[in-house]
């Protein structure tokens, strides 16, 4: 990578190389960072897009009508440039198309996709696809909150020299997103799919669904020829007040609203303390665990509410586990509403009778998480083999 431009605060650039040789590069600013925000700046790049040749131009300020414009993306069409950029917020705002027939503007101003009386808040935040077959789609995210942002894809056609994106019911020019349209022409036919998320964890590397909470490091989990993964119950850190800053958490995202997971453990704990578990992380979160006692395993239910501000878990004992082995569960339905089980045969389920509300992380939406933790710090850690997670509709 090479670096061609440094300050705090700037966000989102999009380089753009013009039909005369010449490049550029526009950005915005966040304000946590800048000190300023809702404003996009162009620069002018040498033409191999590794430098900055001149100082950057403001040429749309957004706090009278697009707050919190940012996102931008360059184009050029029938001798316009197109800067397209959300404003508004992440979770209500819209998606705006500004255009000029000078790189530096002045540039006019047109709303071309909001929310409109669909139930996709925020429509915005992405850029114009235009495929082989010559068709014109815009992708965008909508946040969805504790599932996260979800991509969408949205038809979009051009009139007057305008984007319009999605459907334009009353013909004003400003669209609204659709859940259901007709799919691209691309040459060829493709079934529907979906990402994978269940993991019978018999490869000998984790899919691609998985993410650490943190860069991985030897040592939190291996997978094994035998068909399981296997993760240690490493010391967490003595600064840890709560598991909100836990790296050695193996997530996933929220692959839909109803969803329920099932995970199957074998759990070998080396000293006092030791757990494994599985969880629904965010700022608030919630797991159910086995943790080894002076006198034996239990399970117990845990809470923590505000992690991110360093509060306390609340746990709950709830019952002594006379097996290494446990499955356990957590149904999530419309509204993220959480309920956690488990079982000691796979079929039969003791519901834990408490409900969670997940909460999305910071710019992320919630996640699932298997862990294994420990609080001594020894030369022969326990562990806990994960034979396989199972994730079903409801």
């Amino acid at each position: 990578p090479v670096l061609i431009a440094a300050g705090k605060g700037l966000i989102d650039p999009c380089p753009f190389w013009d039909t005369n040789g010449k490049a550029y590069l526009v950005h915005a600013f966040a304000g946590s960072r800048a000190g300023f925000k809702s404003i996009i700046v162009i620069k002018e790049m040498n033409a191999a897009g590794d430098s900055i040749i001149c100082n950057a131009v403001l040429v749309y300020d957004g706090h009278k009508k697009d707050p919190t414009i940012e996102g931008p993306k360059l184009y050029k069409r029938n001798n316009y440039y197109y800067i397209f950029a959300p404003a508004g917020g992440v979770s209500t705002g819209w998606q705006l198309a500004l255009r000029s027939k000078n790189i530096y503007g002045p540039y006019e101003r047109k709303v071309v996709m909001s929310r409109g009386g669909t139930t996709v808040n925020g429509p915005h935040q992405g850029a114009w696809v235009n495929t082989q077959t010559g068709e014109d789609w815009f992708l965008h995210f909508q946040d969805k909150d504790a599932y996260g942002r979800v991509v969408l894809l949205e038809p979009m056609v051009w009139k007057n020299d305008w984007p319009v994106i999605g459907i334009d019911k009353d013909g004003d020019g400003e669209g609204e997103p659709v859940l259901e349209f007709k799919k691209p022409a691309v040459g060829k036919s493709y079934t529907i799919e979906a990402p994978q998320t269940s993991d019978e964890f018999n490869a000998t590397s984790l899919g691609l669904q998985w993410q650490w909470q943190a860069n991985p490091q030897t040592g939190w989990g291996f997978p094994t020829a035998d068909g399981f993964f296997r993760l240690y119950c490493g010391k967490q850190a003595d600064s840890l007040q709560n598991y909100w800053m836990l790296p050695n958490l193996l997530t996933q995202k929220l692959p839909a609203e109803n969803f329920e997971v099932v995970a199957k453990i074998n759990f070998a704990p080396a000293n006092i303390n030791d757990r494994a578990g599985l969880m629904i992380f965010g700022m608030n979160y919630a797991f159910v665990s086995v943790i080894k006692k002076q006198d034996g395993i239990y399970v117990s239910y845990n809470t923590c509410f505000a992690a991110d501000k360093n509060t306390a878990e609340e746990e709950q004992i709830l019952k002594q586990w006379n097996t290494n082995e446990i499955y356990l569960s957590v149904a999530v339905k419309k509204g993220a509403v959480c309920s956690f089980s488990y079982s000691k045969d796979g079929s039969s389920f003791e519901k834990i009778p408490r409900e969670f509300i997940a909460k999305p992380g910071k710019w992320v939406g919630a996640k699932i998480g298997l862990f294994c933790t420990g609080t001594t710090k020894t030369n022969d850690a326990g562990s806990a083999d994960i034979d396989w997670i199972h994730f079903n509709k409801l």
